[in-house]
């Protein structure tokens, strides 16, 4: 705000006292809402650890299982076994708030299943198919619930950038500028009432002179 654009007025002095007001209790709101962002972002940013650990770790265990299945019955045996699944999993995916973010909430339904509802039946094939497919459909229920954090994760960051740019422009631009332009005004008409006290002095002496 260029002070040479403010109107060194009343009516604009008592506009300019309740934008100020407004300005300082929208910081304060915003400082509040910044503060619970990063809250719920490091409560999520925990689960995010542990859920990458258990990734991790359940990626390493399916590869193993494949590995093992390959051998024993072979890499034709496994497709044949894979293809067999006829009911493929069903994501529904929905969303929730948090702290005015929208982040998603993620559900899945028909990933484990049980040896007969598998398809490729349990007499032609060993026990280490089940194992690989339990082992594959632990994985994917970790990799549903890990999307679920971690977008979450990128929303709330997202957010709380946005925040800290509005709470930074409001604490070092626009409240310092409204301030200034206020303490302006404020001068401007104190020196426009001495002037004018100045002048009734003076026709006050000439008419008495």
């Amino acid at each position: 705000m260029a002070l040479r654009d403010v109107k060194p007025t009343r009516s604009e002095l008592i506009a300019l006292k309740r934008r100020i007001k407004l300005s300082e209790r929208g910081y304060k709101l915003l400082k509040m809402k910044r503060d619970g962002l990063i809250l719920e972002f490091f409560k999520i940013l925990e689960q995010a650890k542990d859920t990458r650990d258990e990734l991790a770790r359940k990626y390493e265990r399916a590869q193993e299982m494949i590995a093992i299945a390959d051998t024993v019955e072979g890499a034709i045996g496994v497709k044949a076994a894979a293809f067999s699944v006829g009911d493929v999993p069903q994501i529904e995916l929905k969303s929730k708030n948090i702290m005015g973010v929208v982040v998603p909430d993620i559900k899945s339904s028909s990933v484990r299943k049980n040896p007969m509802e598998r398809g490729y039946g349990i007499i032609g094939t060993s026990s280490v198919i089940d194992e690989a497919a339990d082992a594959f459909e632990d994985l994917l229920e970790t990799i549903i619930h890990n999307a679920e954090i971690e977008t979450t994760m990128k929303r709330l960051l997202d957010e709380i950038e946005r925040t800290k740019r509005r709470v930074n422009a409001l604490e070092f631009k626009v409240i310092p500028e409204q301030t200034e332009a206020r303490d302006f005004i404020k001068m401007r008409l104190d020196e426009m009432e001495r002037e004018e006290l100045f002048r009734l002095k003076k026709i006050k002496a000439r008419s008495q002179a």
